[in-house]
């Protein structure tokens, strides 16, 4: 059952991602050139996903869910190098392609090389991230 539920919600957050836009590589690249011809309707978007998820996130508030184990606990919130650079890359990497994992899953379907680039290249970085933030880790520590 639980498998069902996840497919569920895995084909209405990749439905909604279509309808928004978040696959038109140049709508969302439109949304990040706020110097040029910005676009602000994925502000919609954003606004779509976040507002509901903080009601959902005081509605399950010392609840368990209703298939698997726990919620996840709530994300530290403390800034350190290793998020700043990685959302300084996640961002580049964002403006660049005009994508981002979940509307290049999304966009598998339809998109042709560009989207399947996009993906190995993403599996490749999450292969390699921790290697190099360990690398990374190590030559801070030694300076």
């Amino acid at each position: 059952m639980r498998l069902v539920y996840a497919f569920l919600a895995g084909s209405l957050f990749g439905i909604g991602l279509l309808i928004s836009g978040m696959t038109d590589t140049t709508k969302v690249q439109g949304w990040l050139d706020v110097f040029g011809n910005w676009d602000p309707t994925l502000a919609f978007v954003m606004g779509g996903a976040i507002l509901p998820m903080l009601v959902a996130w005081q509605l399950t508030r010392n609840r368990t869910p209703l298939v698997g184990g726990r919620f996840p606990a709530p994300p530290r919130v403390e800034l350190d190098r290793r998020l700043i650079v990685g959302s300084v890359l996640f961002g580049v990497g964002w403006g660049l392609a005009g994508l981002c994992p979940g509307p290049a899953m999304a966009s598998l379907s339809f998109g042709g090389a560009g989207g399947i680039v996009f993906i190995v290249a993403m599996i490749v970085g999450m292969f390699a991230a921790p290697k190099l933030g360990a690398q990374l880790d190590r030559m801070a520590s030694a300076a």
